[in-house]
């Protein structure tokens, strides 16, 4: 399906035997822009490895509020842990920003990954782990106006994708208090 899926099943561990089973399980998908993959409240049938285009997870609000949980983008492997462990809906919606082209994987897979404590499960939770750790740091230690800027230098190409409204819920803050950092930037430059 792909070398990137292959090669990193193959860093982990996986024997060739292991990839093409796995492949065997998988299903490529091809969406488009703005495709839901996971509706917030509702239960996740499939986890993903992301091949190429941008995803999103936001939680939303009954007043219509949008909050960015996390971003997703080549390479990334999109696993809901709270509701796996918990056994419980997915407490946020999965979506595309751009047409992505991604391999989708059973549940019941990381089930049983996660009950024989298999290597790649193992090196998923740790990489969430390490994330969650550095989004918190970021959020508590930075001022918004040096969110922004921290992410604008750190995923320049994540950024020339989203909107403003994008941005700013991932950054903690309303899409007008990003417009006003934005503004004042311009000022000093």
């Amino acid at each position: 399906m792909t070398d990137l899926f292959t090669a990193q099943l193959g860093s982990y561990g996986f024997t060739p035997q292991e990839i093409t089973q796995l492949i065997k399980l998988s299903n490529l998908k091809v969406l488009p822009a703005k495709s839901t993959l996971i509706h917030q409240n509702s239960a996740a049938s499939e986890f993903y490895f992301l091949i190429d285009g941008f995803c999103h997870s936001c939680y939303l609000t009954e007043q219509g509020k949008q909050f960015s949980k996390e971003f997703y983008w080549k390479g990334d492997w999109v696993v809901g842990f709270e509701e796996l462990l918990d056994q419980t809906p997915s407490p946020y919606t999965l979506e595309t920003i751009t047409p992505t082209r991604l391999i989708a994987l059973p549940i019941t897979l990381l089930n049983q990954w996660r009950k024989d404590a298999n290597l790649l499960y193992i090196k998923l939770l740790e990489t969430q782990l390490v994330y969650k750790e550095r989004k918190e740091r970021f959020m508590l230690l930075y001022s918004p106006q040096s969110r922004y800027e921290i992410f604008c230098q750190h995923y320049p190409d994540l950024h020339s994708q989203l909107s403003d409204y994008q941005v700013a819920a991932y950054l903690g803050i309303t899409h007008i208090s990003l417009s006003r950092i934005k503004n004042r930037i311009k000022k000093l430059t």
